[in-house]
Order: C-alpha cells, then structure tokens, then sequence
C-alpha cells in the first residue's frame, strides 16, 4: 500500500523531506506503558522504513514486546509541517547490515565518517535492522 500519494502536494513535500532530512523520531513503548521517543537515521524506500539500532538498546525491548510505533519528522517552526508515520516494527535478526542498503549509506556517508566511523564500523556497532511497516500517515 502506497501511502504516499505523489501528485498531492503535501505528499510531495513530505516525500522530499524523507530523502532530505537525516532524524527521524521513533517512538516506542515500554512494557510498563511509558512512551519513549528516540531520535534515529532512517531510509526510507517508499515502502518501508529501515533503521538500525545498537544491541540492547530500550527500543529494541519496547518492540520486541509491543511492535506498534510511531515515526515523526520536526514539525516545523510554527508546527505547520507535520509527517507522522504510525506503524509496526520488526526487528530482523540476521538481517543485512547498514551498509548493504545503498541509500542509507549514501545518505548517512557523511556523518559516518564525520563521527570517526568506517561504514563497516558504523554497521558492526549498529548491527541490529528494524524495518517499519506504516500502516497510517498524517500530512498537515
């Protein structure tokens, strides 16, 4: 299911974003109910998204027992410029890793390097692929 709808607008706009900006924000929830909102990389294919985590990381907990998550972009200055994503996470054990994915890595070259990392050091230490399906968008 496509949820972006290119020949609207605001689905263009939101879609430009997505290749452009570098954060998104996931939020998960613990066990306990508590909603913990992290900012992580991300490429998204138009389908789906693909993050990475380190090992052990609360998120990965929070999906592992509840996989429903929300993604968001910033809002703009004046809040007028809203992609949220809904979705579920999967956590892919044995998945690729980051550096098998050209769009992110052409995406996050930069950075990697920038922070002292090789590509290959970056996906051994964020080994762990989670893609989120969405399963609804708000545009505003």
């Amino acid at each position: 299911m496509a949820f972006l709808d290119l020949r609207k607008r605001k689905h263009a706009h939101a879609a430009k974003r997505l290749r452009d900006e570098l954060i998104v924000w996931l939020t998960t929830v613990s066990r306990h109910g508590q909603p913990q909102s992290s900012p992580v990389w991300f490429w998204w294919d138009g389908d789906v998204f693909h993050l990475f985590s380190q090992p052990r990381r609360a998120k990965l907990r929070n999906i592992g027992a509840d996989p429903r998550v929300s993604l968001h972009l910033e809002g703009g200055r004046e809040g007028d410029d809203i992609v949220v994503f809904e979705g579920r996470a999967r956590i892919v054990r044995d998945g690729e890793p980051a550096t098998s994915l050209s769009g992110y890595m052409k995406k996050y070259r930069g950075l990697i390097g920038g922070y002292g990392w090789t590509p290959k050091g970056f996906a051994a230490d964020y080994a762990v692929p989670i893609v989120v399906r969405p399963t609804r968008v708000r545009i505003s």
